[in-house]
């Protein structure tokens, strides 16, 4: 049986991939603190079980560099709180009732959470509803993050879904979703990338209504 501080340094390995995207053993070295002979002992042992792959990128000065990313297999090691029967129940819908009763469904789980989460939001100013949906998202398995790119814009992401795969086969939930978080932040938001379209994470563009940067669309 593997030391228990092994595992842990790749497991902590396996989450700076999930909410970096790619990173070099020379970076996972600097977050981690420790050596960069332990950092490839850890690689290589998840490459040998599937969970991380490499490429080689160029450097503009020095020799190529390998970074590291997850594999597909590695989403089954995150947050996950749908099962494949979902998407089998709202495929014999579809084929048992009139169309557009699926994307209705989408739309009545949007007001139901905006119901949920609305006294959540209130009272608070832009900057503090957006730390509360990320507090939100987090505790319902998106492991989101949050940052203030200037007064009136804010960056929200997600770097996981757990209904990632209901999402890629219907897209109407992801725009109920982008729905639901602009009426309860009451803000203009896009979403430049989105993990059901093939990102590796979904970012979200938030601009408080009425803001110069909006105007100047």
């Amino acid at each position: 049986m593997e030391p228990r501080d092994d595992l842990s340094t790749r497991e902590t390995i396996l989450h700076l991939l999930k909410t970096n995207d790619e990173l070099s053993a020379k970076e996972l070295t600097e977050r981690l603190n420790i050596t960069l002979m332990a950092v490839r002992r850890h690689i290589d042992v998840l490459e040998r079980d599937g969970l991380v792959d490499s490429r080689t990128v160029r450097q503009p000065m020095g020799r190529p560099a390998s970074v590291f990313r997850l594999t597909s297999k590695a989403d089954a090691l995150f947050p996950s709180k749908y099962h494949a029967v979902a998407l089998d129940l709202l495929d014999e819908l579809i084929q048992e009732t009139e169309p557009g009763l699926v994307d209705r469904l989408f739309e009545r789980r949007a007001h139901t959470l905006y119901n949920k989460y609305k006294d959540s939001l209130a009272d608070k100013d832009l900057e503090g509803k957006v730390a509360a949906l990320a507090r939100i998202q987090n505790d319902n398995g998106y492991m989101a993050e949050w940052k203030k790119n200037s007064e009136d814009e804010f960056l929200l992401t997600e770097h996981n879904c757990p209904i990632s795969q209901i999402a890629i086969q219907y897209k109407h939930v992801c725009r109920c979703e982008l729905e639901l978080f602009e009426t309860l932040l009451d803000a203009d938001i896009d979403r430049p990338e989105c993990l059901s379209q093939g990102a590796t994470k979904c970012a979200y563009t938030i601009r408080r209504r009425g803001s110069s940067s909006e105007a100047a669309l």
